[in-house]
This record gives structure tokens, C-alpha cells and sequence, in this order.
């Protein structure tokens, strides 16, 4: 019952001292107001709340019951604080910036940047450059990879404020860039995305949680904006 006490307490004092400076909570820990499934209404069933986290669980996505969850809000200038878990072998990611329009763009990732959340000695992805844990996805390799051994705790930080990107991985700043100008235009017209003509472009978008198809959590999500 006291180590109960004390872990309420030292929650309690975490959410506080994130109200202090300004951070929302985007994810209650109880529910997933404020969330959906993409291009749909509600949330899909292959996304839990278990035990203040958020799991993606694939074989409750069977069916249908799948595909990424993002926010009902979009933001412009927002530092977004996570922490995610990955299962071995396994991938998913951070998308932001995401323009919400299922009958342009079927997917997220059509328009949405995405921090890279990956198992890299396990997922086939962890063999190409700028696919790894902490990477700008397909555009910008991690300066260092600060990232935790499978099955830990990861915090991740997005920090957008008037065009310049920071990506900060377990405290350290991995991904530094400036977004929108020439040099950001030639990054995406080297990757994967050069003939997506949404990709990127929007300055202003909803956040999404990434269904790769495998299990991964995530948990204290807020956001400053």
C-alpha cells in the first residue's frame, strides 16, 4: 500500500510540475478522448487504454479494427512530449503534421513527418539509414542513438516553433533541421517522398500514433503550444 501512495504521489507531482509549464495532457490515461482512427469517427479497437498507457494491439486490429490514431486537434508552433515502448521486432512512429483528408491522402504518412519509433536490432528497418529509432523518417539520420534496449521506456520530444525542428530522443537532441525551405525541399526530393505532392507541405496538422501492424505503447503525452 505505501509504494501505491508513493507512486500516486510522484505522478501527481510529474502531471503538476508539466501544468507549470505549460503542457496539456493530449492523453488522459483513462480514456482516448480527444483521439480517433484515421479518416473515422471513433477509435479503432486495436487501440487500449491499459493502465495509463495506450497500446496498439494487433491481433485486437484484425478485421478492420486498425490503422493510425490522431488527434481531433491540429497545432503549428507545439512541443510534444511522449514516452513510447516498443515490442522486439517491431516498429511504429510519430507522425505530425498530418492533413486529415482520408479522400486525398489514405494514409497518414502521405502528408505527416514522422520521428522514427523502432526496434533496430529486430525490425528489418533498423538495416537502412534514417529508418531508425529517432530519425527524422527517410529524411534526416539521428546525430546519436540514445535509444533504449527493447522493452524500456523512451521519451520522445517534437519541438516545432516557427520552422525549426528539434528532435530530442531520451534527452538528447538527435535531429536538428529547418522546415519548408529550399534546403528541406531537396531533403524530400532525395527520399521515398519525392513524388507525394502533400508530403511535408502542410504547416499546420493533426498528430498520429502509427499502427505498423505490431504491438508498441505509448503513455504522459502532452503538448505545449
Amino acid at each position: 500500500m505505501k509504494k501505491i501512495i508513493i507512486a500516486v504521489f510522484i505522478l501527481s507531482l510529474t502531471q503538476m510540475t508539466q501544468a507549470q509549464k505549460g503542457f496539456k495532457p493530449l492523453f488522459d490515461g483513462k480514456t482516448t478522448k480527444g483521439w480517433h482512427s484515421y479518416g473515422k469517427d471513433a477509435v479503432a479497437a486495436g487501440w487500449k487504454v491499459e493502465d495509463g498507457v495506450l497500446h496498439f494491439d494487433p491481433e485486437a486490429a484484425k478485421n478492420g479494427q486498425g490503422g493510425d490514431l490522431v488527434t481531433d486537434a491540429e497545432f503549428d508552433n507545439f512541443h510534444l512530449k511522449l514516452e513510447w515502448k516498443i515490442a522486439p521486432n517491431s516498429n511504429s512512429g510519430i507522425i505530425f503534421y498530418v492533413n486529415e483528408n482520408p479522400e486525398k491522402y489514405k494514409n497518414t504518412y502521405e502528408t505527416g513527418l514522422e520521428m522514427q519509433v523502432l526496434d533496430n536490432d529486430g525490425h528489418p528497418d533498423g538495416k537502412i539509414t534514417k529508418h531508425r529509432a529517432g530519425d527524422l523518417y527517410d529524411l534526416i539520420q539521428s546525430k546519436s542513438e540514445p535509444v533504449k534496449p527493447v522493452g524500456e521506456w523512451n521519451t520522445a520530444e517534437v519541438i516545432s516553433k516557427k520552422g525549426k525542428l528539434t528532435l530530442i530522443l531520451n534527452g538528447v537532441t538527435v535531429v536538428e533541421t529547418t522546415l519548408w525551405d529550399e534546403n528541406f525541399k531537396k531533403l524530400i526530393a532525395g527520399s521515398k517522398f519525392a513524388t507525394w505532392p502533400g508530403f511535408g507541405t502542410f504547416k499546420k496538422g493533426k498528430i498520429a500514433l502509427q499502427d505498423h501492424g505490431d504491438n508498441v505503447w505509448y503513455r504522459n503525452i502532452m503538448i505545449k503550444q
